[in-house]
């Protein structure tokens, strides 16, 4: 007789043969900030299921803590580039964000926006040769037989690296700078009459005027304003791959765009946990009034004394308690009912029952949250698709669209009061909430799916468009258009021609039998 134990024991390690059966080897190119917080939940979720995760990560990153034990694993790629360079850029990019652009016209912005990522080449250029250049690590990774890519777009180089090591890959995000990346290499339908470019702080319902504004943004992008500097990361690609190519043939080779193949939005939302227990005692001190939760993102952790105080004032008017998450000076006008943190677990606040608003700088993770847990919104937009989004929140009534730069106290405390007040606000976002949870599936649940998808058919060719094998004309049907205008125009030839011919021999008829 096999022992109990040991029969139990068997059964255990044939469900986990079993269910390990369809692992497979991912590999990461992530980006930083708000972008790693998205995509480390589906690699978490991936580690869960058995697949084995492996992150390329740069030394000199933020929110990236490679140093902690975690079920994903990372390959740290040392820079020479100092870590000084690297914050500089970022306080660079901070300050025009923060103080400079929402000053300026969106198409200012724009300009101002590629002159950031521009300056950012170099930085990104020798991140590439780190790893492509990097025969023992190019090796390493082609012994791993990776089954897939995962890969955020917004860092260059991800899809050169897949492209070398013949690995399929999946994108992570769909936002690019007027959303040219997603119209021109991904084919993705972009009808201008509906579908608004980003940073043009237009919804889907234009007017007639906002139309013409959307057409003129859109042409502005496609042949002007460009996120990246597509003539060097062409040569780039063309170089590192030994054939003539370009960056956006190369993006194009993804099989599936996440956001636009299926809807993952949310997919970092989950129920609330409890808080911690002083911070649960000055929530409940809020008794019937509640609270508001405010938070400026992952990269925004303190302003200029100037709006701090602005804003710190209007919040002292308010009866409600306010957890503020902020690293700065203390504000001099700092009321006895906010209180501020380093860090909070938005999540868990926004789905406290006594939460009656968020205040926010229209983060796509803090949208998402937001309307999971069905709070009303105060939005601070400063840069990308911030105030796209907070743009769409108020087109929904279920948020006040502020100006940060040009607001004054009084009102920013009428736009808190509207929100908390104005029972409308809550009834739209409770209707977004319902709409975000009436799904078959974990928003989650499907990114993964689709993942393993790719994995198990080795690539998601059969679903990719034809739109990629064709050209722009023929995509437009310029070509159809063409001819057939062209077939038009004979028919017209012709019977111009068959009717003046005809009309001069009954003419030259006529003028015969008048002289007989």
């Amino acid at each position: 007789m096999v022992p109990e134990k040991w029969v139990s024991a068997l059964l255990l390690l044939q469900l986990c043969w079993t269910g390990c059966g369809n692992c497979g080897k991912v590999l990461v190119w992530p980006s930083d900030m708000s972008h790693w917080l998205n995509i480390k939940t589906i690699l978490e979720e991936l580690a869960d299921r058995g697949h084995e995760v492996m992150v390329l990560t740069p030394s000199h990153i933020f929110f990236v803590d490679y140093y902690q034990p975690s079920t994903v694993n990372f390959e740290v790629i040392f820079m020479e580039i100092g870590r000084e360079t690297v914050e500089d850029l970022l306080n660079d990019f901070l300050e025009l964000a923060v103080n400079i652009m929402p000053n300026l016209s969106s198409w200012q912005s724009a300009k101002k926006m590629q002159d950031v990522f521009l300056r950012s080449t170099a930085y990104l250029k020798h991140l590439c040769e780190n790893v492509i250049y990097n025969q023992t690590l190019m090796k390493k990774l082609k012994e791993a037989n990776y089954n897939i890519m995962i890969i955020d777009p917004v860092v260059p180089c991800g899809d050169l690296i897949a492209e070398l090591l013949a690995v399929p890959f999946v994108h992570t995000l769909r936002f690019s700078m007027g959303g040219t990346m997603e119209k021109n290499c991904a084919k993705l339908p972009s009808p201008p009459s509906y579908v608004p470019v980003p940073m043009g702080r237009l919804t889907d319902r234009m007017t007639f005027l906002e139309r013409v504004k959307n057409v003129m943004f859109s042409l502005l992008f496609d042949f002007w304003l460009q996120q990246f500097d597509t003539r060097f990361w062409d040569q780039f690609y063309s170089e590192a791959l030994g054939k003539p190519t370009t960056l956006c043939e190369t993006m194009g080779k993804a099989e599936i765009y996440l956001p636009n193949f299926e809807f993952v939005g949310g997919l970092h939302c989950k129920p609330a946990k409890p808080l911690p227990k002083e911070m649960e005692e000055f929530v409940q001190s809020s008794g019937e009034h509640g609270v508001v939760v405010f938070s400026l993102g992952s990269m925004v952790t303190n302003l200029t004394e100037e709006k701090a105080n602005l804003i710190a004032s209007a919040l002292a008017q308010i009866p409600q308690k306010v957890l503020w998450r902020y690293k700065g000076v203390k504000p001099a006008t700092l009321g006895a009912n906010t209180q501020l943190y380093d860090w909070i677990p938005q999540n868990d606040l926004l789905g406290h029952p006594k939460t009656k608003a968020f205040i926010t700088h229209g983060g796509t993770n803090g949208i998402y949250e937001a309307i999971y847990h069905g709070v009303p919104m105060v939005g601070l937009p400063m840069f990308a698709d911030q105030p796209d989004n907070i743009i769409h929140m108020k087109a929904k009534g279920a948020a006040v669209d502020m100006n940060m730069n040009t607001m004054t106290s009084a009102d920013f405390l009428n736009a808190l009061r509207t929100v908390i007040n104005d029972p409308s606000y809550k009834e739209n976002v409770m209707r977004l909430s319902k709409i975000h949870h009436d799904q078959p599936l974990k928003p989650l649940d499907r990114a993964v799916f689709w993942i393993e998808f790719v994995m198990r058919h080795k690539g998601a060719k059969h679903l990719r468009p034809a739109a990629h094998d064709l050209t722009w004309y023929q995509y437009h049907s310029l070509d159809v258009i063409g001819f057939l205008l062209a077939c038009v125009a004979t028919v017209i030839f012709l019977v111009t021609k068959c009717c003046l011919f005809s009309f001069q021999k009954f003419r030259k008829a006529g003028k015969k039998k008048k002289r007989e």
